[in-house]
């Protein structure tokens, strides 16, 4: 009876969106206010992944205007207006593990993520995006992430200067324009760790740095010197990222692909209070958006490893075992069903841990299919479901992971 309930409050929460929210509406974030061009201008399908114009306008430093007139004079070229968003992602989450956890019986995430998105051009070579928490520690998250990107063309070629710094997206947050997961923040489904490799191995995470960017319309390169923290920090020597990818045009397909490198130790922290941590882990990634017949379709696969620890040496801040490299191969797809409204996704991975069992096994498999629904260019329904097999599932822990997310973006 309750199943069948709820299931038809669904059925009729779908079926009111189909008719109260316009076919053609245009979102008004804060990127969108300043471009004068809706959403979709930069996304591919839905947000949050990049089309080939996105890129650019990332690329770019998030400066191109057309939406706003400006304040200019010498040395000076602002928007009239300082653009902000108001983003949120609600969700509910369920496993069906036998231990008496949240998540277990099913927990409401009310929000999981609430922040004010402020951003975009501040001067003519200079743009920025700062995203601040609206939960958590006022002192601690009012600063979740930050990044100023300095940007000069020349000869043809972009060459970028990025501080950043950043609570939770990873040394990758500086510069990336994949939408493999390659940074926390830009991937097709909620399930992050089910379909990227990189976010499987844990790339995320607090980091502070600078990202230094060369790059065309084919292509970039990316080297950024960080350390793990967020904010300030006594710190050195810094970690390494490296970053290279093509982003080619073939026909009527947007093709891009690449690789990732972390290495290095790192000391943050003064006396005994100080802790060194060190990078070692790579990735390989590949995109293709396009079209087949009248359907927009998107292919991700990535590989990711995390090299194992050494005992006798400082931790791996990717991967704590001392017995395997973690590892994980994903293959993703997406097809717009209703293209602009509706689209329908399935992926695989093919994982391992890295710290075996009993019977020395860390296999890690997950089946991942989802929908998103786009009732606006800027309000998104998606659904995720997850199927985990290997030897390290348990039925503690459940082997089936349901998402119910709905995200807005003001």
């Amino acid at each position: 009876m309750k199943k069948s309930l709820l299931c038809a409050v669904a059925v009729l929460f779908f079926f009111a969106l189909s008719i109260f929210a316009a076919h053609e509406a245009e979102a008004v974030p804060a990127f969108a206010r300043q471009t004068g061009l809706a959403c979709n201008s930069c996304h591919f399908q839905h947000f949050p992944a990049l089309n080939s114009f996105g890129r650019a306008f990332k690329d770019g430093g998030y400066t191109q205007v057309g939406g706003q007139s400006l304040v200019e004079g010498d040395l000076l070229s602002v928007p009239v207006v300082l653009n902000a968003s108001l983003v949120t992602k609600i969700r509910y989450q369920k496993k069906n593990g036998d231990a008496e956890t949240d998540i277990n019986k099913g927990e409401f995430q009310f929000p999981d993520e609430a922040a004010l998105l402020i951003g975009g051009r501040a001067g003519e070579h200079v743009g920025f995006l700062l995203e601040s928490s609206l939960i958590g520690e006022l002192n601690s998250d009012s600063f979740a992430s930050f990044k100023m990107p300095i940007v000069f063309n020349v000869s043809g070629i972009n060459l970028s200067a990025i501080p950043f710094t950043t609570d939770a997206a990873g040394a990758a947050y500086g510069y990336e324009l994949l939408n493999t997961g390659a940074v926390r923040m830009t991937r097709v489904l909620e399930h992050r760790r089910e379909t990227s490799g990189q976010q499987y191995i844990g790339t995320d995470g607090a980091a502070t740095g600078l990202s230094l960017v060369a790059s065309k319309p084919i292509g970039y390169v990316n080297y950024t010197a960080y350390y793990p923290e967020h904010g300030s920090a006594a710190a050195g020597p810094l970690l390494n990222y490296f970053r290279v990818a093509a982003t080619p045009q073939v026909g009527n397909w947007d093709l891009a692909g690449g690789f990732q490198l972390w290495n290095g130790t790192s000391k943050t922290g003064d006396g005994a209070e100080a802790v060194q941590q060190k990078a070692d882990a790579w990735a390989i990634d590949a995109q293709a958006q396009g079209t087949v017949g009248n359907y927009p379709v998107g292919v991700y696969v990535t590989y990711a490893s995390a090299a194992s620890s050494d005992p006798n040496d400082i931790e791996n801040m990717f991967n704590s075992s001392t017995v395997d490299d973690e590892t994980a191969l994903t293959l993703l797809g997406e097809v717009g069903v209703i293209p602009g409204r509706l689209t329908l996704a399935a992926g695989y991975r093919l994982g391992k841990n890295g710290d075996p069992n009993d019977d020395g096994q860390d296999s890690d498999d997950a089946a991942t299919v989802g929908a998103v629904y786009n009732a606006m260019q800027n309000v998104q329904l998606q659904f995720n479901h997850t199927i985990y097999s290997g030897d390290v599932t348990t039925d503690a822990s459940g082997d089936q992971l349901t998402t119910l997310m709905l995200f807005a973006a003001f």
